[in-house]
């Protein structure tokens, strides 16, 4: 089969498409023909070995691979159909539409990939295509976990800092699902985006410090690495909650100490995805895709993930396949 792989560590440039064995399932897996994958930050971070949090570079390099990547296949998030299923396998049949992630199995940025049938996949919503649906999981699971840990009631003012990044996108439309009032700070390329998705109001932070306003929320989900976390803490209600899911390791520790601080990864579940797919299904949740390249083209797509320019999810699709 055709992929995008790298065989090294660097700029966009290392990523090239080759011929590759096609994977092969399990007893217990599923394989799945992919039509569209998201390329996200992540994948650029891992491709570079640059991560703007900085305290797990080390354990990631080990897992990772500490001179050259174990994994040549970058791609966590896809759209596509299913070809076959293990003989153990009671989830899926060959032919049904599904979406989801790899986790970190990774391999999306090619033709084939196999999961196991417990991975956070499931059917496809029946109102997106492969492109829309791909660029869902990475902002949808990581927003619904947090929006659920911030326990919004209707009525409650909620402040999304990195509101116009995918997790920060997907947390207005859930926020405001649940009834909140969602301010939005991002730069100001990011208006109109944030304001589509249901933000009620726009904060400029090239012209405008949100942590001097003198404004206050009940609620303050914080995706900007290397923010102001005592300013932004001085800014919950009594009782309000912070959530952060870019944690320096200050205050990852601090979340373990302090019941206002949440910072625990989100799980990647086929109930929270099952959940998205209902949301999405019901007008809750809209498709936020900014382009879409062929996977011959990964690496412009890469740089327009780098550029911080897009609006929306930088979706990967794939032809049809060379060979099984």
């Amino acid at each position: 089969m055709q992929a995008v792989i790298y065989t090294r560590y660097g700029g966009p440039e290392v990523l090239r498409l080759a011929e590759v064995p096609a994977p092969v399932p399990g007893d217990q897996d599923v394989l799945i023909r992919v039509r569209a994958a998201e390329a996200t930050k992540s994948d650029c971070e891992f491709r570079s070995f640059r991560f703007s949090v900085k305290w797990f570079w080390l354990p990631l390099r080990i897992a990772a691979g500490i001179s050259r990547p174990r994994r040549r296949i970058l791609g966590s998030y896809f759209a596509g159909e299913v070809v076959s299923v293990g003989g153990r396998v009671t989830r899926f049949a060959p032919g049904d539409q599904v979406y989801g992630s790899t986790g970190a199995r990774l391999g999306t940025y090619g033709e084939y990939v196999v999961v196991p049938e417990r991975a956070a996949v499931g059917p496809k919503p029946r109102n997106m295509t492969f492109v829309e649906a791909a660029a869902v999981p990475l902002g949808g699971l990581n927003a619904l976990h947090f929006m659920r840990r911030a326990r919004i009631k209707p009525g409650e003012q909620v402040l999304i800092n990195g509101a116009g990044g995918s997790i920060g996108a997907h947390a207005i439309q859930i926020a405001r699902s649940m009834g909140a009032q969602v301010s939005a700070v991002d730069h100001p390329i990011k208006e109109d985006l944030v304001r589509r998705l249901g933000a009620d109001e726009f904060i400029d932070y090239t012209t405008v410090d949100v942590t001097t306003t003198g404004r206050r929320f009940d609620v303050i989900f914080d995706m900007v690495p290397g923010s102001p976390y005592r300013r932004l803490i001085a800014m919950l209600q009594p009782g309000g909650r912070y959530l952060n899911g870019n944690p320096r390791l200050s205050v990852l520790v601090r979340s373990m100490l302090d019941k206002t601080v949440s910072a625990a990864f989100a799980p990647e579940t086929p109930d929270a995805l099952a959940t998205l797919t209902e949301m999405i299904e019901a007008g809750k949740i809209q498709s936020i895709v900014d382009q879409a390249y062929p996977i011959a083209e990964a690496i412009t797509a890469h740089r327009r993930v780098e550029t911080e320019q897009r609006q929306g999810a930088v979706v990967l699709t794939t032809a049809e396949p060379s060979a099984r």
